[in-house]
C-alpha cells in the first residue's frame, strides 16, 4: 500500500522550513515510517541547472527563463529525488513529507503568465510532465502557509542580512508579492487547505501554527 505524500507550501520568508522540521519531528514521534525531503534538492547534481537560474546565470530576473524552460529544471530534481531518495519507501507505505514540491511551480512558474487561459494551459501541461510523463507521485495534502507580504519581506531582509547570499527571486521583492497572490489562486483552484500566520498584522506563534497544520495532516492519516 503506498503511503501518503503531504507537501508544505509557503512563499519565501514564511517559516516554511521551520514548520516542516516541527511536523516532521512530531510525525515521527507518533506515527514512525516518516522521510522529509527538500525541493529544491541542493544537495543533489541534479539541482545544478536550478543553481544556473536561481543565481543569475540565465539573466537577473525570474522572467529572463520562460515558465516551461524553468519548470523543467525543477521537474528533474525531483524525478532524479523521487527515484533515488524515496520511491520505495513511498511504495512500502511511508510518510513522505515534503517542504515544496510540483505546486511550488504552480505558482512561481504560472506567474509569469498574465493570461489566464494560456496559464492554464501552462498548468495543464505541468501536471501532465510531473504527474504522468516523469509518473511522480500527486500530493495527498497540500497545506499552503499564508504568511503577509508585509511580515515576510521583514523576515526575508534578516534573513538576507545574516547570511549575505538571497537568489533572483528573493531580490525581487515585487515579484515575491505577486508570487504570494497567486499561492492563494492556486490553493483555491486546487483545494489546498490553507494555514494562515499572522494575526491583525502579527505573527503567531510556531507552536500555533504548527497545531493548525497537525490538525490537517492528522485528519489525512487517521
Amino acid at each position: 500500500m503506498r503511503g501518503k505524500l503531504i507537501i508544505i507550501e509557503a512563499g519565501d520568508g514564511s517559516g516554511k522550513a521551520t514548520q516542516t522540521s516541527e511536523l516532521y519531528n512530531r510525525l515521527q514521534k507518533e506515527y514512525g515510517n516518516v522521510y522529509k525531503v527538500e525541493y529544491p534538492d541542493y544537495d543533489s547534481e541534479s539541482s545544478a541547472l536550478i543553481k544556473m537560474y536561481l543565481r543569475g546565470d540565465f539573466g537577473n530576473s525570474a522572467d529572463s527563463v520562460n515558465a516551461y524552460a524553468a519548470s523543467t529544471f525543477f521537474a528533474v530534481d525531483r524525478f532524479a529525488s523521487y527515484q533515488k531518495k524515496w520511491k520505495q519507501p513511498y511504495e512500502d507505505g511511508a510518510i513522505i513529507l515534503a517542504d515544496r514540491y510540483t505546486t511550488s511551480n504552480m505558482v512561481h512558474q504560472a506567474g509569469k503568465i498574465d493570461i489566464e487561459e494560456k496559464r492554464n494551459e501552462f498548468l495543464d501541461w505541468l501536471w501532465d510532465l510531473e504527474f504522468v510523463k516523469m509518473g511522480l507521485p500527486k500530493p495527498d495534502l497540500v497545506v499552503f502557509l499564508d504568511m503577509p507580504v508585509q511580515i515576510s519581506d521583514k523576515l526575508l531582509e534578516k534573513r538576507g542580512s545574516s547570511s549575505g547570499n538571497r537568489d533572483i527571486h528573493e531580490e525581487d521583492s515585487g515579484y515575491l508579492h505577486h508570487c504570494h497572490d497567486v499561492y492563494k489562486q492556486m490553493a483555491d483552484k486546487y483545494g489546498w487547505k490553507t494555514v494562515q500566520c499572522a494575526r491583525a498584522g502579527k505573527i503567531r506563534s510556531i507552536s500555533d501554527i504548527h497545531n493548525d497544520i497537525y490538525a490537517l495532516v492528522n485528519d489525512l492519516l487517521k
